[in-house]
């Protein structure tokens, strides 16, 4: 009798301590759908990247990464005055549930200081970092299409 109350304490408390693991490392899970970037000309050092990302707990975009530019930020535009106006920002509020679109007209990301032209029909390599409300951050790949200059 000792052996069974003695196993089934063990089994109850392997089974807690696994809950107690997977509530402390769950995370938003962050969908990235509709990923583009804007083809370029020669010369042409600057472009956009433009995407809609769901999370599914309350966080934020705080960083896009992509060999392809040697910077990217992710900015922000919007009416001022009469003027439209664009400037760099922290970070990108992502609502629990709520599809976030990075457009034109809006927040978007920036990449500047492109090395050579990026062409329609190829794909460039994205990594949108979000950051959880308790500081956690992941990385979310995709490879955007191009699409042409003036879409």
């Amino acid at each position: 009798m000792q052996a069974i109350r003695e196993s089934h304490l063990c089994s109850s408390v392997f089974i807690c301590g696994s809950l107690l693991f997977l509530s402390v490392s769950a995370q938003a899970a962050v969908t990235v759908k509709d990923a583009w970037v804007r083809g370029t000309v020669p010369a042409q050092k600057i472009t956009g990247a433009f995407a809609t990302l769901t999370s599914t707990e309350d966080a934020k975009l705080i960083a896009v990464k992509t060999p392809a530019a040697k910077t990217v930020e992710i900015h922000r535009s919007d009416m001022r005055g009469g003027v439209m106006r664009m400037e760099a920002v922290d970070a990108v509020p992502l609502p629990a549930g709520k599809p976030v679109k990075l457009e034109e007209g809006g927040f978007h990301v920036m990449l500047i200081g492109v090395a050579r032209p990026i062409q329609a029909g190829t794909k460039v390599p994205l990594e949108f970092v979000v950051e959880d409300a308790k500081g956690r951050r992941t990385t979310i790949e995709t490879e955007a299409p191009v699409r042409p200059l003036g879409q």
